[in-house]
């Protein structure tokens, strides 16, 4: 699997995932309802399909890895939906996240 296809699915398991939890918090804390909660649930539920189709066997790895997808694509969610403002230290820390997937994910392993 290429590097640009493994980044490619862990941007789309970081919506489903993001987004999922992101549509259960509007539905819970801005009490928009169950219609919201449902589909949030459905897509974190597509969240953990998606991550399967990674070419590494390791799930630890895996999970691992989109951890810090993860925290990046949370600021950048939470700046578009939310209007949210990250501080220098939260684009520091998830610059520093990036970085730990892309050594867990891409470094040269002999097996």
């Amino acid at each position: 699997m290429t590097v640009a296809r493994s980044v490619a699915l862990f941007v789309v398991a970081a919506l489903f995932e993001i987004g999922g939890a992101w549509l259960v918090w509007q539905g819970v804390r801005e009490h928009k309802g169950w219609i919201w909660i449902g589909a949030g649930v459905i897509a974190l539920g597509l969240y953990g399909v998606v991550a399967t189709f990674q070419s590494d066997d390791d799930f630890g790895r895996i999970l691992a890895a989109y951890g810090g997808v993860f925290v990046a694509g949370s600021i950048a969610w939470g700046m578009i939906a939310d209007g949210y403002r990250p501080d220098r230290y939260d684009v520091v820390g998830a610059l520093v996240c990036l970085a730990g997937m892309a050594v867990i994910m891409y470094a040269p392993r002999s097996h």
